[in-house]
């Protein structure tokens, strides 16, 4: 059974072959997602518009069902994203600081990943997309946890996007996916496996998090 807590220690597990492949084998990565996505864009968007059909049973205001909704221009935003996520240059291995303490003794600031990062966004589909490929460009296992009005969407781009990586070298544990308000307390508490976590939504979602 996969439990966020199963997910966690995948992702630890994960995170040094994940931060030890090069910028090559991350952008091809990148890349292979985006012909994926692409590939799959049928599935994709009937997982959305059964999204949209719960939406509307339910009541949802318009500017929420715009915010989920994701048709053939969102997925070309996202693959243009990709694609120039891809062609920007390496975020690790930069030597961001360079002081020498003696002779013959140098001190050196080097970005490198931050390990596992826990993302924690509104119910737009295509955040899924962005926050993933970010955390895959800079070497960092990531748990994401979407809306979940836009719970069949992300599903079918989380699968599309992991099935893509894991066939370009990363490790399968590198990505996972949550789906319930029980899941984002217990990933609260995994401090032990996860490294950061973002939320990204409403001041008031953000300060509930932070408590």
């Amino acid at each position: 059974m996969t439990t966020p807590l199963t997910l966690a220690q995948a992702a630890r597990e994960a995170a040094p072959a994940l931060a030890a492949l090069s910028a090559d084998v991350r952008n091809r990565a990148l890349l292979c997602a985006a012909e994926t996505l692409y590939a799959r864009r049928a599935d994709i968007f009937e997982a959305n518009r059964a999204d949209l059909a719960r939406a509307r049973e339910q009541h949802l205001a318009a500017p929420l069902l715009s915010r989920l909704r994701f048709d053939e221009a969102k997925l070309r935003s996202v693959l243009d994203g990709l694609q120039a996520l891809a062609a920007l240059p390496d975020p690790l291995g930069c030597t961001l600081l360079a002081t020498q303490l003696a002779p013959g003794l140098d001190l050196y600031r080097v970005s490198c990943p931050i390990g596992v990062i826990g993302v924690i966004f509104e119910s737009r589909p295509d955040a899924l997309v962005q926050i993933a490929s970010l955390c895959l460009k800079s070497g960092n296992a990531a748990l994401l946890k979407g809306g979940s009005e836009a719970d069949a969407t992300n599903r079918a781009l989380f699968a599309a996007m992991q099935e893509a990586a894991v066939r370009c070298g990363v490790p399968a544990g590198a990505m996972g996916l949550l789906h319930t308000r029980e899941d984002v307390s217990a990933l609260l508490a995994l401090d032990e496996y996860v490294d950061l976590i973002i939320p990204r939504g409403s001041n008031a979602f953000v300060r509930s998090i932070m408590d």
